[in-house]
């Protein structure tokens, strides 16, 4: 992926602070719940974090790609008020209620797991996030155990990007509803994982005896333990569209990307005879 200087600035001081971030290690599972800010032990140093962050201001070039600039907006507490669009437009199962700037919580989003996840279609999807002529994208909350999802809607205005719209809807009315509803499963239930691999699998990893080297090969369930990633989020995930048209067909690529170490998993599932499928890794 490619993130601007302050992204990458930020991720290196949180780590610092707050253990369970940007870390090699591996992280807990993200909470089934609406709730932000669940490490309230550790608000104080993220308070001090965010006053210092608040006095960069985020370079002009950020607005160029969506990533650019969600990074600096997860970062940076006086840029996500000055980037969502008051009153928010908040839809509830089809209900519309308005969110004053006086309501608003500073939202970390993903950072503070050190990693998050996307939903593609086919590989070459993967392109979108280069994409500069992006003006729409989505980055969404995926709640699999209350199956629902929280969408926040940004949209490019006058070249800045700009949070214009919360919209909560039910899991099953997402285009990608037949893939989470097997993912949940999959990523839960080890027996299931193994009737759910495809004989081989093609793997794609590191060659342990060259650092710049990757090595490809076939592996079949019994050695699944022994390459499976370390990182398969359960309960709760997230994605982000680059407005880039869901078809809901029958292949799905599971993206596994680290923030601060650079690391990425991708995970191909196609749906076959009635049932999804794992037929790719690649660490």
């Amino acid at each position: 992926m490619r993130k601007s200087f302050f992204a990458v600035v930020f991720c290196i001081v949180f780590m610092g602070f707050v253990s369970s971030g940007c870390s090699d290690s591996k992280p807990e599972a993200a909470p089934d719940s609406l709730s932000v800010d669940s490490l309230a032990s550790d608000s104080a140093d993220v308070d001090s974090i965010d006053s210092i962050i608040s006095e960069t201001p985020m370079p002009k070039a950020a607005d160029a790609l969506f990533d650019d600039f969600f990074f600096n907006f997860v970062a940076n507490r006086k840029l996500q008020l000055e980037r969502v669009k008051f009153p928010l437009r908040v839809v509830t199962d089809g209900k519309v209620s308005q969110m004053q700037k006086n309501e608003w919580k500073n939202d970390h989003f993903f950072m503070r797991q050190g990693y998050y996840t996307l939903l593609f279609d086919n590989v070459k999807q993967l392109d979108v996030v280069k994409d500069t002529s992006v003006k729409d994208a989505t980055v969404e909350k995926i709640y699999l155990s209350k199956k629902k999802i929280e969408q926040y809607k940004f949209h490019r205005i006058r070249g800045a990007w700009m949070l214009t719209e919360i919209e909560t809807i039910a899991l099953q009315k997402s285009h990608n509803a037949s893939f989470l509803q097997f993912y949940d499963r999959f990523s839960r239930d080890e027996a299931y994982q193994l009737k759910s691999l495809h004989e081989p699998v093609k793997m794609t990893v590191p060659d342990p005896d060259d650092d710049f080297k990757m090595m490809t090969g076939d592996i079949y369930p019994e050695q699944w333990v022994d390459y499976k990633p370390q990182i398969l989020p359960k309960g709760f995930i997230y994605n982000i569209n680059y407005g880039q048209r869901h078809k809901g067909g029958n292949e799905c690529v599971f993206v596994i990307r680290g923030i601060a170490n650079g690391l990425e998993t991708q995970l191909t599932f196609k749906k076959m005879s009635g049932g999804w499928k794992l037929v790719q890794f690649i660490n």
